[in-house]
C-alpha cells in the first residue's frame, strides 16, 4: 500500500544538492494553496549535464528505484538524459522525475512560468497555478474534478 511522499524532506535534499528543477503536478498545486492531496511528487528538470549530475547524486543518496519494477533499478546517468518520465521509489516515497511534460514542454520552457515559494527556508521554483492548470487541463493523464473546481474558485487569482 502506497503512503504519502515526505516532499518536504524530498525537496530539502533536492534543493541541498543545487539540482535546477520545477515542482509539478498535484503537489505544485498544493503548495499554492489548492485544497488536494497527493501520494508523490513530481519535477521537471533541467537535462543540461551539471545538473543531471547533482540530480544523479541526489537520487542515489535517496536510495531511488524505478517504481513497480522489482528488480529495483536505480536511473543512471543514460535514464535522466532521456526526454521521457523516470517513475521513482525512493527512501522518502514517490518521486516521478520528468524530463520533459507530455506536452514536450521542457524546464528552459516552463522556468518563465515559476514561481518561487519558500519552504521553512529553502527557496523552491513551483510551476504557477495558472500555468498548471492550462497544462493540466490539456493532459488526459491529470484530468481531474479538482483542477476545474479551482479554476472554478478563482485560481486565477495567483501566479
Amino acid at each position: 500500500m502506497r503512503t504519502a511522499t515526505d516532499s518536504v524532506a524530498l525537496l530539502r535534499t533536492l534543493h541541498r544538492h543545487r539540482v535546477d528543477l520545477i515542482v509539478v503536478g498535484m503537489t505544485a498545486g498544493v503548495m499554492q494553496g489548492a485544497p488536494v492531496i497527493t501520494l508523490d511528487l513530481d519535477i521537471l528538470y533541467s537535462r543540461v549535464p551539471d545538473n543531471i549530475e547533482r540530480l544523479s547524486t541526489a537520487l542515489a543518496e535517496l536510495r531511488a528505484v524505478f517504481r513497480g519494477d522489482p528488480r529495483r533499478i536505480p536511473p543512471n546517468a543514460s535514464h535522466l538524459e532521456s526526454r521521457g518520465h523516470k517513475l521513482l521509489e525512493t527512501a522518502l516515497g514517490d518521486l516521478d522525475v520528468l524530463g520533459t511534460l507530455d506536452e514536450g514542454l521542457e524546464y528552459s520552457d516552463l522556468l518563465p512560468d515559476a514561481v518561487t515559494i519558500d519552504i521553512d527556508g529553502t527557496p523552491l521554483r513551483v510551476l504557477s497555478l495558472r500555468r498548471l492548470i492550462e497544462i493540466e487541463k490539456l493532459d488526459a493523464v491529470f484530468e481531474k474534478p479538482f483542477f476545474l473546481r479551482v479554476h472554478t474558485l478563482g485560481a486565477g487569482t495567483r501566479n
